[in-house]
């Protein structure tokens, strides 16, 4: 899966994601890319077909309400950074035994939320 880490996030998560060689995950810092914009930040992600990964919940929902199709947001609770890796395997875990061979096309025009406790929830979006 394809994910940006939203600047909010430790980009350590982005080193968590990329370790196994399965996910391809970039943070701003990567790119020397700190302090854009949202609506930059989700422009790009969608023109990199990148789901976005945020604590950021109210502007990314926004955003991604106003056009017809996007990869999908997945909005994190704010917690320390080793706690935010265990959550994005939990979502990734959950999404692969759901979706098979493509488990990212489950989200695509959703947002998927997990809560501290590692509970799920996705929704349509918009």
């Amino acid at each position: 899966m394809r994910f940006f880490i939203d600047e909010c996030i430790s980009p350590s998560l982005s080193l968590h994601l990329n370790q196994a060689g399965l996910h391809d995950a970039i943070h701003p810092r990567d790119r020397g890319r700190l302090r854009e914009a949202d609506h930059v930040i989700f422009a790009r992600a969608l023109a990199e077909d990148r789901i976005i990964v945020t604590e950021n919940a109210d502007d990314f929902r926004s955003l991604a309400a106003g056009v017809d199709l996007h990869p999908g947001l997945i909005i994190l609770p704010s917690v320390a950074r080793l706690k935010a890796q265990a959550l994005m395997d939990i979502v990734i875990a959950h999404l692969t035994q759901l979706g098979g061979e493509r488990p990212q096309d489950l989200i695509v025009n959703s947002v998927l939320t997990v809560a501290a406790t590692g509970d799920i929830r996705i929704e349509p979006l918009p």
